[in-house]
């Protein structure tokens, strides 16, 4: 079993809950590299990290993220109009396009060192959306992925495209992760029109929340709870309690 601090940040603004998963990467990312240095670069059995992974959950104040692969023209309102509306913007150095966080959304920042893991990337994303799958199997949906696109999708039926109700962002340096996923609960999907969701502007593919698919307002922590504990089964995690500042 991995051991693993899990924080739920509660409500918090991007940059603040930015700044300290960053403080926490490069925090795993410093003891690597300091151990290597100490082990020496001849050796083939590299020692590993010790210190705990980290977990953070959060929502955020209304916010749009577009990442290094993504265009600017995705985003469908002057910068200054977005501000006027209440809503921030930062370019961010995960993968993927433009995406919005807001209440009522799960946003997760697993920090893991993926060597004590697995070093595939594709593995660690198919595991994250695993995780959401598996719970939105505990309310009755079936979630499933689609080829080319990252995240969790509902299928299309008579009536209804294909909807995306998790996203799915991250960035790996010296395969320790960094972002994560914004899981729709509660959210409030008139905010999506204000960008090209993921930049897929297609006709038969939108964004949905378990609210929405369900008829009714959600439990967070209820699906926290699910969610957390999905993770640990993934991923072999043991929780534990901080017993000194983690950052």
């Amino acid at each position: 079993m991995q051991q693993v601090i899990f924080q739920d940040l509660g409500r918090i603004a991007y940059r603040e809950a930015w700044d300290y998963q960053s403080s926490l990467h490069r925090a795993l990312i410093d003891e690597k590299t300091a151990l290597r240095a100490a082990h020496g670069s001849g050796d083939t059995q590299l020692p590993q990290t010790q210190s705990p992974h980290q977990l953070l959950f959060c929502e955020h104040n209304p916010v749009f993220t577009l990442g290094k692969s993504g265009s600017a023209d995705h985003l469908l309102l002057p910068e200054a109009e977005l501000e006027a509306l209440g809503f921030e913007f930062f370019r961010i150095n995960r993968g993927g396009d433009i995406t919005y966080h807001g209440p009522g959304q799960i946003v997760g920042y697993p920090i893991f060192d993926l060597e004590r893991f697995f070093t595939d990337v594709h593995k660690y994303v198919r595991y994250l959306e695993e995780a959401v799958i598996r719970t939105i199997a505990e309310y009755g949906l079936r979630g499933i992925r689609l080829e080319k696109y990252t995240g969790v999708w509902l299928e299309p039926d008579s009536d209804l495209p294909y909807r995306k109700i998790c996203a799915i962002g991250v960035h790996l340096s010296r395969w320790v992760s960094l972002h994560g996923f914004a899981f729709n609960v509660n959210t409030d999907l008139g905010h999506f029109d204000y960008i090209v969701p993921c930049g897929i502007d297609e006709d038969d593919k939108t964004v949905t929340s378990l609210s929405k698919e369900l008829g009714q307002a959600c439990d967070l922590n209820e699906v926290k709870s699910k969610l957390k504990s999905h993770y640990a089964q993934l991923f072999g995690l043991e929780f534990i309690m901080a017993t000194q500042p983690t950052a």
